[in-house]
């Protein structure tokens, strides 16, 4: 008879590591637009949205929280303040002779930027400047550029204005204002913020909110487009002015693959309306709106539209267009590594049995 074979276990592969996820197909051919740079960040699962947006509103709250401390405790000290604090909750408006009561407004419009950056970067992590721009950043000179043009339509319109017979006012002088001064150099200040702050949370994180699930951008531009609305106290011309500034700003980010132009127009045009206020001694957010009013800001919105896509043609014709879209390169699949079997020994032969190779015979 012949001896046992020598053993040796089966060859085995380890588990194959877990595969990367896959990419949506607009990320690796033609280029995630602005509404779908999520997908571009480290952490883009179909939660991050919520992540953000819910972190984000904790931070504002808290935020909000400290600032109504500080208020109490200065109303504590001045009587005075007391009451301008509960003038300002029965009827909700822009004091231009109340610089205090100007900083508290526009400050807690403000504190909308940093409650989200800080939570985007916390969620969604590494390449934060996504949420400017498909470059990676705020294209401070592109942005510089909208802003000229900007100003150069809103100069020749407010000139205009004040030309063309328009709604007639109530006639009477303005109210003399002491601190113009100081509230001249907090509008320049304060509200350039406040409308870049609302550009981030309106055209930025909403339209990438919903470009994480919805590809197609028109549903990243419109849909944002009611909660704009609700946030502004205007009669029925003044709500449909804003809306057609909502489908303007959110076409302009989308079509220029990032926020800088919708945050020009949204700059001159509210700095246009304060500096008016501040000369007329008018409240920059009165409610109602006249025809002559609403027809001057369909020209500047539409105006500035046709002018922003003229230059960007201008810069692709001339073999510099804008970057408006971030290709991905799939990451490579991680290699599965060919592992030996182990070399484990033969078994002892039987008592009474020599060790043989299997073609040996026992006689």
């Amino acid at each position: 008879m012949t001896s046992p074979a020598p053993f040796a276990p089966p060859a085995y592969a380890p588990a194959a590591p877990p595969q990367p996820r896959p990419l949506p197909a607009d990320a690796t051919s033609g280029g995630l637009a602005f509404h779908r740079l999520v997908f571009a960040r480290k952490r883009r699962g179909w939660w991050t949205p919520l992540a953000v947006g819910g972190l984000a509103l904790a931070f504002y709250v808290a935020m909000l929280l400290l600032v109504t401390g500080i208020m109490i405790a200065v109303a504590l000290a001045d009587p005075s303040f007391l009451d301008r604090m509960t003038a300002l909750g029965q009827n909700p408006s822009f004091d231009l002779k109340d610089p205090v009561m100007l900083v508290f407004l526009l400050g807690t419009i403000i504190l909308m930027l940093p409650a989200y950056v800080l939570a985007s970067l916390i969620v969604n992590g590494k390449r934060i400047g996504l949420i400017s721009s498909a470059a990676g950043r705020l294209r401070w000179r592109w942005m510089l550029v909208c802003t000229g043009v900007a100003l150069a339509l809103s100069a020749v319109l407010t000139g205009l204005s004040f030309v063309i017979p328009g709604e007639a006012g109530d006639g009477g002088a303005p109210e003399p204002n002491p601190l113009w001064v100081v509230s001249l150099v907090l509008i320049l200040l304060l509200v350039p913020l406040q409308s870049a702050a609302e550009e981030y949370i309106f055209r930025g994180y909403l339209m990438q909110a919903i470009g994480r699930w919805l590809r197609h951008p028109a549903f990243a531009i419109l849909l944002p487009v009611p909660l704009f609305v609700l946030g502004h106290l205007y009669d029925v011309l003044g709500q449909i002015s804003v809306g057609m500034f909502a489908v303007a700003a959110g076409w302009l980010t989308w079509r220029t693959g990032g926020l800088e132009a919708a945050i020009a127009l949204h700059v001159v045009n509210n700095l246009t309306g304060f500096l008016v206020s501040l000369a007329l001694g008018s409240d920059p957010t009165e409610s109602e709106t006249g025809w002559m009013s609403f027809l001057w800001s369909f020209v500047l919105i539409g105006g500035y539209v046709a002018l922003v896509e003229w230059m960007l043609r201008r810069r692709a014709a001339r073999g510099n267009p804008l970057p408006r879209t971030v290709v991905l390169t799939p990451p490579p699949a991680p290699p599965v590594p060919a592992w030996p079997a182990p070399a484990w020994p033969a078994p002892a032969a039987p008592d009474g049995y020599a060790a043989t190779s299997s073609a040996s015979r026992i006689v």
